[in-house]
């Protein structure tokens, strides 16, 4: 890029750099967020279809969970890459909700091409987006429906409606069941933590195999074989250290000049681990986990004193075994006393789809759970993974706020027509850009339909009118293409997953307008989604428009979706 100061031109940017100003760069933004959103539109709902991703070193993932999607895809164009980022908030903020927020943030793009063509100024855009979005939080807010911890019934509703389509269909009322149990007992006076749930994935046998086990399940086996399988009633010490002697910390030689020399350094070693384990036995621990290494003087002694004991156990599961027996984590066993210990009423090594595993279970008031996910392949349970966690996520979030809404597309039904007459009492051409908002809304109920196989036109026109007649819960059953009471049909789903992914959508669509100049230091016209897919015959662009003109090759995603 030059600029000319009187005859003399002066070179700004590289000769590599390529400038995009103007309605060219919004086009080419809008149309990168654009293609996003629509890579994710089919997975939406509980008919939604999945995809199947296929990596370049042909790794396969079959998902319709959104985040995991767009995770996936290797995505390359940065505008492209802010409409990722509200995936990845949304699952942070709320743990569901992904493809929702996606999808509104492209179709709000859609509307503000539109009326960028027809010259409605982009900071006008903002503005009445802005507003809408601080309005549709208020109505939300104000139709939530309460809930509390007491309200089972609900929490299992909630649970069941995250998982809904997401490959644990047939099992869903006992995996909601699981859900609510781990996040009920991992709940404290410090909050809810789901870190504190651990989910253990085990291939073979059915889904209608998986169990919750209220304590810690740590993939690993005791040190020795003379050591018991199991241990009742045990008294449970948790060391982040080793059971080995310390090396110094300095090069030091030792001159050895006669046999009995040796043997008394090697007598005064095995004296001081056995007095580590004479420390353990005197405290009363009847299983140790250890969070180094033990040597293998001390699993003899520890075998000798029917300890059980388990060596280089994560930090985390550590922390997990602290928190589900009660026990503290000591750093020395010099200081080590009776009041560290945890108490389990069972710790034994099981087989578990052929791998021997620990299990501390039968605990008084277990603060850290187990989930056990079985599934007949790989690629089921990791699926059945990724619903447990949007389902922990929902049920986590709806204990916090104690707020919840009908599912089905209501919401956002209902958010249209308020916004409508919200848009009439704003004047200038923020209104334009408010009814825009409202008919991008729609794009929900309006995808729900269509993944369903129903006409989107009929179901919204339902939606609307029975909407108008104050049916706030009115939503589509995509199972019949009925418009039923969401609520009654226990259909429901955290306020803040509407909330946040208007919020996260309304600021990348916002974002993305308000951009007009795009100066790029290198040459992106060969704009792929994935470099390493070997698909280099896209035909240059004309440039960094043209690098995104190839955001048509997201489809492919190097033939993977």
């Amino acid at each position: 890029m030059a600029q000319r100061m009187g005859n003399q031109p002066m070179i700004v940017l590289s000769e590599d750099s390529q400038r995009t100003s103007g309605k060219d760069a919004q086009s080419m933004n809008i149309t990168a967020g654009k293609a996003v959103a629509e890579s994710v539109r089919t997975t939406l709902g509980p008919k939604g279809m999945d995809k199947m991703l296929v990596d370049s070193s042909g790794g396969v993932v079959v998902t319709n969970d959104g985040v995991t999607i767009l995770k996936e895809m290797d995505i390359d164009h940065p505008a492209a890459n802010m409409i990722v980022e509200v995936s990845e908030t949304q699952e942070d903020e709320v743990g569901d909700g992904t493809t929702t927020a996606v999808v509104i943030a492209g179709e709000l793009l859609d509307q503000a091409e539109e009326l960028i063509d027809s010259d409605i100024h982009p900071t006008t855009l903002a503005q009445g987006y802005r507003q809408a979005a601080e309005k549709a939080k208020e109505v939300l807010e104000s139709k939530a429906i309460d809930v509390t911890a007491e309200d089972r019934n609900t929490l299992l509703k909630i649970a069941s409606t995250a998982m809904t389509g997401k490959g644990a269909e047939s099992s869903k009322d006992l995996l909601a069941e699981l859900v609510v149990d781990a996040v009920l007992a991992v709940a404290d006076e410090d909050g809810i933590d789901t870190e504190n749930v651990s989910v253990e994935k085990v291939v073979g046998g059915s889904i209608d195999n998986s169990e919750l086990v209220e304590g810690a399940v740590i993939d690993k086996e005791r040190v020795d074989e003379n050591m018991p399988y199991m241990v009742e009633d045990a008294n449970v010490a948790v060391f982040d250290g080793a059971l080995e002697i310390k090396e110094t910390e300095i090069d030091a030689e030792v001159n050895v000049t006669d046999p009995d020399q040796l043997q008394q350094f090697l007598d005064q070693e095995e004296k001081q681990l056995k007095e580590m384990v004479d420390q353990l036995k005197a405290v009363g621990a009847d299983a140790v986990f250890v969070g180094d290494g033990i040597d293998d003087m001390a699993q003899h002694y520890l075998a000798k004193e029917g300890i059980l004991a388990v060596r280089r156990v994560k930090n985390s599961d550590l922390k997990r075994i602290a928190r589900s027996t009660g026990a503290r984590v000591v750093s020395s066993l010099d200081d080590i006393e009776a009041d560290d210990l945890g108490f389990a009423g069972s710790v034994a090594q099981k087989d578990v789809g052929g791998d021997e595993r620990i299990f501390v279970e039968d605990v008084e008031d277990a603060k850290a759970v187990t989930l056990f996910l079985r599934g007949g392949t790989q690629h089921v349970v990791d699926e059945l993974e990724r619903a447990i966690d949007d389902s922990l996520g929902v049920v986590r979030t709806t204990l916090q706020d104690g707020k919840v809404l009908p599912g089905g597309g209501a919401p956002e039904t209902e958010l249209a027509l308020e916004l409508r007459d919200f848009a009439d009492s704003v004047g200038g051409r923020e209104q334009l850009a408010i009814e825009a908002f409202a008919d991008a809304l729609e794009v929900i109920p309006r995808t729900l339909a269509e993944n369903a196989g129903l006409d989107p036109i009929d179901s919204l026109v339902d939606l609307r009118s029975r909407h108008d007649a104050g049916e706030f819960g009115a939503g589509l059953d995509a199972y019949t293409g009925d418009v039923i009471d969401m609520e009654e049909e226990g259909v429901v789903e955290p306020l803040r997953v509407k909330t946040q992914a208007i919020e996260s959508a309304t600021e990348a669509a916002v974002m993305i307008l308000r951009i007009d100049d795009v100066i790029a230091a290198g040459d992106l016209s060969g704009g792929q989604i994935d470099p390493d897919d070997g698909d280099d015959d896209m035909p240059p662009g004309g440039g960094m428009g043209g690098g995104m003109g190839g955001m048509g090759g997201m489809g492919g995603m190097g033939g993977a979706m």
